[in-house]
């Protein structure tokens, strides 16, 4: 797997690189978003870490001009910033998972195997038949295009977000477990303090809930995990 990593810290990039090449990934190196996003397009790397804060181009930036050419590239976030926001920001753009800094060698090195195991890095089976359409809600979902439909508006989605709203639609009205929704749209048992799930369930809600105040649809249970209540 070739693994792009942009971060401005040469010790952290090059301590990062070391550690990786190690596990035998093949590796492209950036030290400012600029030069990463020249990178991914001259190379087309299979996974992304990004530093948020960069010169000349942020972390943030450089996901969203990938996400406008590849929706299923997993990107990792690495930043000394740990509030809530940054994080929700990062995943609003289409970043994977989040990791604040300092952070240890064997986490990310999980972290790197357990997102690289989800769902649309998986072959497709030769045989099998195309995804049909469901509603959710007041929304058309459509897995082949990875689109939300509602009258005029049209939303894109991530292959994982279809994943988690189809996993909800197939199980009506029963309480899903964190767990079982990790293990379906990540392929893997959450890691301790992530809270990557809520706030893709939180971006999912703005997107299909009625009023985000009042979520009806996917409802939390608190302790277990979500509700998708079908009337």
């Amino acid at each position: 797997m070739k693994i792009l990593i942009a971060e401005d810290d040469p010790n952290i990039r090059f301590g990062l690189a070391q550690a990786l090449k190690n596990e035998g990934y093949e590796l492209l190196m950036a030290e400012n978003g600029a030069i990463a996003l020249e990178l991914f397009q001259a190379q087309s790397p299979d996974f992304v870490i990004l530093d948020i804060m960069m010169p000349v181009m942020d972390g943030y930036t450089v996901c969203k001009e990938i996400r406008k050419v590849n929706e299923q590239v997993p990107i990792l976030f690495l930043s000394a910033k740990d509030e809530e926001i940054d994080r929700v920001v990062g995943l609003e753009l289409g970043a994977d998972d989040y990791l604040g800094k300092p952070f240890g060698i064997h986490e990310i090195r999980a972290r790197i195997k357990a997102i690289a195991k989800r769902c649309c890095y998986q072959q497709p089976k030769a045989e099998s038949s195309p995804q049909s359409g469901f509603m959710f809600g007041e929304w058309q979902i459509n897995p082949n295009q990875l689109t939300a439909v509602k009258e005029q508006e049209e939303v894109i989605l991530t292959l994982r977000e279809v994943t988690i709203l189809e996993y909800f639609h197939a199980h009506p009205n029963e309480v899903i477990t964190r767990d079982a929704l990790f293990n379906i749209a990540w392929g893997y048992d959450h890691l301790p303090n992530s809270r990557t799930l809520d706030q893709h369930i939180s971006k999912l809600r703005k997107i299909i809930e009625p009023n985000l105040q009042v979520p009806t649809l996917i409802q939390t249970v608190h302790g277990l995990g979500y509700r998708y209540v079908k009337v």
